[in-house]
């Protein structure tokens, strides 16, 4: 890092790139914070958890038991130990409470006055932050597995509705109705996300092992079902059954740039997709353990070069490089399955939830060593990977071949 600070004042290199180094180490640093901890508030499993994205403020969550909770993440300690505390809470004594599991809770993409949760009960609500009360409620015919709103959009204020039911239901916030429905899937929809980068385009995962992408606009919504196999016949399965996976998909996210899928399956495998062709990447991330009983929550890191994929595991969250599917590390601490993470932008923090009621904040490391042994001595050399080395605030673990 110093010859980086060297070299931004002699003019060499660019602002953004010291930027990008240190977002990268930073997120490839992550352990369990020794200071900081979130409320416990939830006494059954955690599902789903939300950070609103104005303000990067405001941590959500959803549990088994219909309570949902909106947590301070950004106070400042006084003292070496703090505890982000609860702001409110939506308890089983409200009446507005889900009478089920919240299977997903998130925040209105710009305003913290409101947020969204759904739940087994096969309702989605429309909250006002500010009273704690429902402003819309919209009622569904099938339990609810998960719902998202577009980060990006401006011409439209739709919610995609995934539920037990094979078809998605679009729920508009301008008219409090459901518009249509995109039917495509023969089985429930376990898990849906909109494109970071394009509004109207859609991607949704079931548990007819299919992943769908849908732009909205069109009269014939699908516009293609992603083939593991990329179109090649393989033994005696025919080409034209297009599956995503060889088991359920309920959980996939998008890169932050939109190029990218990242799709999880019960066949214990997760799969990487080019948006604009459709084509598996054929990255291999190895085995990781998939029950299948729920929408699994996954995320990915923001302004890391690689990006990193967080990954629920049992009761571990799995650290890969999407790029190439190793394997950096396991974090470890949940005493129970973990069901969600999700990542904070800003401060390359890692939050996740899980069975065990807990919340947990992880945090970077600023002077972790981390050794993955001998065999990455070669590749290290050639300046692409950078996990064995000491990660330290004052020493350079940077290739000096890196551009601007």
């Amino acid at each position: 890092m110093l010859s980086f600070l060297e070299s931004r004042r002699n003019g060499t290199r660019k602002p953004e790139s010291m930027v990008r180094a240190e977002v990268t180490r930073r997120t490839f640093c992550l352990e369990l914070s020794k200071g900081r901890d979130v409320q416990r508030i939830h006494q059954s499993g955690i599902n789903t958890l939300d950070i609103d994205p104005t303000e990067g403020r405001y941590l959500l969550s959803g549990g088994s038991m219909g309570v949902i909770a909106v947590f301070d993440i950004e106070a400042v300690p006084a003292v070496k130990e703090v505890t982000c505390e609860a702001v409110c809470t939506v308890g089983r004594s409200n009446k507005h409470v889900h009478k089920r599991s919240v299977e997903t809770v998130q925040w209105y993409p710009h305003d913290t006055g409101m947020f969204t949760s759904s739940s087994t009960d096969c309702l989605l609500k429309v909250w006002d932050t500010n009273a704690l009360v429902p402003a819309e409620t919209f009622t569904m015919d099938k339990p609810i597995y998960s719902h998202n709103m577009s980060p990006i959009a401006t011409k439209h204020c739709l919610i995609g509705v995934a539920s037990q039911s094979s078809h998605i239901t679009l729920c508009d916030l301008k008219t409090g109705s459901a518009t249509h429905i995109l039917k495509g899937h023969r089985a429930a929809v376990m898990c849906l996300k909109w494109s970071p980068k394009q509004e109207f385009l859609l991607a949704s995962g079931s548990q007819d092992n299919k992943l769908l992408l849908w732009d909205v606009r069109r009269a014939k919504s699908c516009l293609m079902a992603l083939d593991q196999h990329n179109g090649e016949a393989v033994g005696h399965s025919s080409a034209a059954v297009r599956t995503a996976h060889s088991g359920h998909v309920n959980g996939l996210s998008f890169t932050d740039d939109g190029l990218r899928i990242l799709s999880f399956g019960t066949d214990d495998r997760l799969r990487l997709w080019d948006v604009a062709t459709g084509k598996n990447t054929l990255v291999n991330f190895g085995k990781v353990t998939n029950d299948g009983r729920k929408n699994v929550k996954i995320a990915i890191s923001s302004g890391a070069v690689p990006d990193a994929a967080f990954v629920p595991n049992t009761a571990d969250v799995a650290v890969f490089d999407l790029h190439n599917g190793e394997l950096v590390y396991d974090l470890k601490g949940h005493y129970s399955n973990v069901n969600c993470c999700v990542f904070h932008p800003l401060f390359q923090e890692l939050y996740s939830g899980g069975n065990d009621s807990n919340i947990l904040l992880w945090e970077p490391d600023e002077g972790r060593v981390v050794d993955l042994g001998e065999e990455k001595e070669e590749k290290q050399k050639k300046g692409r990977t950078f996990y064995g080395q000491t990660m330290t605030a004052t020493e350079d673990t940077w290739s000096s071949d890196e551009d601007g």
